[in-house]
């Protein structure tokens, strides 16, 4: 019976001291609000009228078509054939420095084609790889952010290198993206399961931090001051419950989306060995 009666007490009394709680914090809002404002005086004409705006007839609507945006509809170039015997190598590692002629985002489909232009030459024994060099890539995976945490996700492959009007296949990687290096050819929006753990222990923090309030109101009072421990007790649990669960909660936690604008700048790597004309 003891035990029952002790359980029915700490319930009332969270619930009193919450519901005190959130009284003293509404009238308190509510008065300092009643100094800075004359709430008789509050209507809707704070905000002007908005004037009418006279939808477009068809026939303007046709005349003036919206400006399209990025070109996506880049497709699988002609590749010229090469005799490897007569051709000039270029070694696999061999680096390229380019800027993304489109936009990179994780809502681009697999099979889209992605294109850079080269910003510095590249120096061989038989050949230099002019400025302006044109590569291009394909899509071979993407998704967006995902609920575990995971940021966007892009893959590209470069499949092709473009100089002096032909087109070459070569097999390459994006190693660098706006100087962040990239691994495994992943280009990846950020990571965020760990903020999501940070942000369910910030909750626990932020409850403890209320009840200490609390009780350092209760022992300013007479009444109240042999309970006045008890607030910050309950907030202690709840700060470690939160911070038990954390790891947990932390896997419903939504990535980072990615958005890598056109004109950034890459670092392109070959996988292979590739062969041009002389």
């Amino acid at each position: 019976m003891n035990s029952i009666r002790l359980t029915i007490f700490s319930f009332l009394f969270l619930l009193a001291t919450n519901s005190s709680f959130g009284y003293q914090l509404d009238m308190s809002v509510d008065e300092e609000i009643q100094k800075k404002y004359n709430s008789s005086k509050l209507n809707y004409e704070v905000l002007p009228s908005l004037p009418k705006v006279n939808s477009p007839s068809s026939s303007q609507a046709n005349s003036n078509p919206p400006k399209a945006q990025l070109d996506y509809s880049i497709t699988a170039p002609i590749i010229t054939k090469t005799d490897k015997s007569s051709a000039i190598k270029l070694s696999r590692w061999t680096k390229f420095s380019a800027k993304s002629n489109q936009n990179i985002s994780d809502r681009l489909r697999v099979g889209t084609y992605i294109s850079f232009t080269t910003v510095s030459p590249v120096y061989k024994k038989y050949v230099t790889i002019p400025a302006g060099t044109k590569l291009t890539g394909v899509i071979t995976d993407s998704h967006t952010p995902q609920i575990t945490g995971n940021g966007g996700l892009v893959v590209i492959r470069i499949t092709s290198l473009t100089m002096n009007g032909k087109t070459y296949g070569v097999s390459g990687r994006i190693t660098k993206a706006n100087a962040k290096n990239i691994f495994l050819n992943n280009i990846k929006g950020k990571h965020q399961y760990w903020q999501g753990v940070d942000k369910q222990i910030n909750k626990g923090e932020n409850f403890y931090n209320k009840s200490k309030r609390l009780s350092n109101k209760f022992s300013n009072n007479p009444i109240l001051m042999l309970i006045s421990p008890v607030p910050t007790v309950v907030g202690f649990v709840g700060y470690a419950v939160n911070t038990v669960v954390s790891p947990v909660t932390g896997v419903f936690s939504k990535g980072g989306s990615l958005s890598i604008p056109a004109g950034s700048q890459f670092e392109i790597k070959l996988t292979d060995d590739a062969y041009i004309n002389k």
